[in-house]
């Protein structure tokens, strides 16, 4: 069994970072041995800081409160197919449980004035934190693993699917093998032919990966010639299919993963180096024009190209007094003009927060969002809303929608082929179209949480009352972000949708299609 070189730092709040890292050390490996043990070198990702007290955005910010606060402490957060976003109830302690909600969108589509409502727990033994997650071509919900279960260090290898039309959620047997006996905080990713991919991190030198078989819920093995454990890497789809990641433990070094060979090789050295002194790193994320945006712990930034498959460096992250802002571990979303939303702070696990716009060539500070001084980069989720909207979730108890000003390029958005003009509520249909599920996988955060939306969504808006709703898709025919590729999605009406004229429109990573005008039977 390998181990990473990696320093244990068993923190479980940035507060105590310079305090008690002997004693939180400790305490935490005394957690995890009695769920199974912890393997020595393997780094532990703090618990969000305690929730603190709620400010409201200033008049004028591009941040927005939501009219109603959810009433739990919200963690990871997945958009479903059919408009509404699955979120974690992460528990008074911020450590993971098993319960969940759903935020639905008012009548005019708005996700600010959206309504909670909760969704069905996991399986009892099952309240992870920092796991892989993903939607599936046929709209489940798929998560694996967790680094902490029940807010103890646990490195689980427990995984469950949620069925939203039953609204519950199945046991998912972990891939066989000993070296899966752990999966933790992994990384994943939905291919473009629509198989789920794993890596198992539980183990700090573990390079084991593994395809789903989604009707059977059965796994094959994949990922032959990993030159380093899975640990701390996130995993971008590229447009020709392939799979992206910057190695943790070779820092420079990166790697590409082969569908059809299901095998890695070295996609070169990146200029500078985006891994720091305890293996940490932040978001990888694929932007409308090809390129590779990658945000390290270090304070520098990468831009791999993805045509010719050289690495050139970006733009640096500024100071905050003597300390260079980064992202140890952290989010960033792809916002409508192809520019990246990315959160960074000082060192590791350190506030305050500070947001960018990285444009292709540089990064600009945005408004800090509410409450930015009390909360680091690793504490943070991002979301793409169907309204090209940004879910900004600091972990705090509070979700703050941040609102764009740019504009897409015509060429990004998908565009509907073929799609039935007379439709009645309650029934299924295709659609055909090109570049459903949009050019970018949208966020990315790493090893820890998951929320890629490259799938398409059917918005539909009545013309005599402007109401908004959102019919569920399913069977999507691939997941890919190439430009201009073919594909279809099946579509079901809600039950209860009103009858009359509609523009039913495409959406994918907030992106909408031009409109086509259909009529709903009575």
């Amino acid at each position: 069994m390998a181990v990473h070189r990696r320093t244990q730092v068993g923190l479980f709040g940035a507060a105590a970072l310079m305090l008690v890292v002997p004693a939180l050390v400790s305490g935490a490996a005394a957690a995890a041995t009695a769920g199974g043990g912890i393997v020595p070198g393997l780094r532990i990702d703090p618990l969000p800081n305690m929730p603190h007290r709620h400010v409201l955005p200033m008049a004028g910010s591009p941040w927005q409160a939501f009219t109603h606060r959810p009433p739990f402490s919200p963690g990871a957060m997945i958009l479903l197919t059919d408009g509404t976003v699955l979120v974690q109830n992460q528990g008074p302690r911020n450590a993971g449980t098993g319960r969940w909600w759903r935020l639905t969108p008012n009548a005019k589509g708005s996700y600010v004035g959206g309504t909670w409502s909760k969704a069905a727990s996991l399986p009892a033994n099952y309240a992870p934190l920092y796991f892989a997650s993903a939607v599936l071509p046929d709209g489940r919900v798929i998560i694996m693993g967790g680094e902490y279960n029940f807010g103890k260090p646990a490195w689980t290898n427990l995984g469950a699917i949620y069925n939203p039309l039953t609204n519950t959620w199945t046991k998912v047997k972990a891939p066989a093998g000993s070296q899966w006996s752990r999966i933790g905080d992994a990384p994943s990713t939905v291919l473009a032919n629509g198989t789920f991919m794993l890596g198992a991190a539980g183990y700090s030198g573990t390079t084991v990966q593994a395809l789903l078989n989604e009707p059977k819920l059965t796994w094959r093995p994949t990922g032959k010639g990993k030159a380093d454990g899975n640990g701390e890497e996130g995993w971008s789809l590229l447009p020709n299919g392939k799979v992206l990641t910057v190695d943790t433990t070779f820092p420079g070094r990166t790697e590409i993963y082969t569908p059809s060979a299901g095998s890695w090789k070295s996609a070169g050295k990146t200029p500078v180096t985006l891994i720091d002194a305890v293996g940490e790193v932040g978001p990888q994320l694929l932007r409308p024009d090809g390129t590779v945006f990658a945000a390290g712990a270090t304070g520098y930034t990468a831009i791999y190209h993805s045509g010719t498959g050289k690495w050139s460096a970006g733009p640096s992250f500024p100071k905050i007094g003597k300390s260079r802002l980064g992202v140890a571990d952290g989010p960033a979303a792809v916002l409508p003009d192809g520019d990246v939303l990315v959160a960074a702070s000082p060192g590791d696990y350190t506030p305050p927060t500070r947001v960018f716009d990285f444009n292709g060539k540089n990064l600009t500070e945005v408004p800090a969002p509410p409450n930015a001084d009390n909360f680091s980069s690793n504490d943070v989720f991002m979301l793409v809303l169907p309204t090209g909207q940004v879910l900004f979730n600091d972990r705090s108890g509070d979700i703050e929608v941040y609102n764009p000003k740019g504009s897409p390029e015509r060429k990004w958005l998908p565009s509907i082929t073929k799609v039935a003009t007379v439709l009645r509520a309650g029934r299924t249909y295709s659609l055909s179209g090109r570049q459903l599920n949009g050019l970018t996988q949208a966020s990315a955060y790493g090893d820890d949480y998951q929320s890629a939306t490259n799938y398409p969504l059917v918005r539909l808006t009545s013309k005599a009352t402007g109401d908004v709703g959102y019919a569920r898709t399913h069977g999507m025919t691939t997941m890919t972000v190439a430009a201009g590729v073919e594909s279809s999605v099946s579509f079901t009406l809600p039950a209860k949708m009103p009858a009359g004229t509609y523009t039913l429109a495409v959406v994918a990573n907030g992106l909408a299609s031009a409109g086509v005008t259909v009529q709903i039977a009575s």
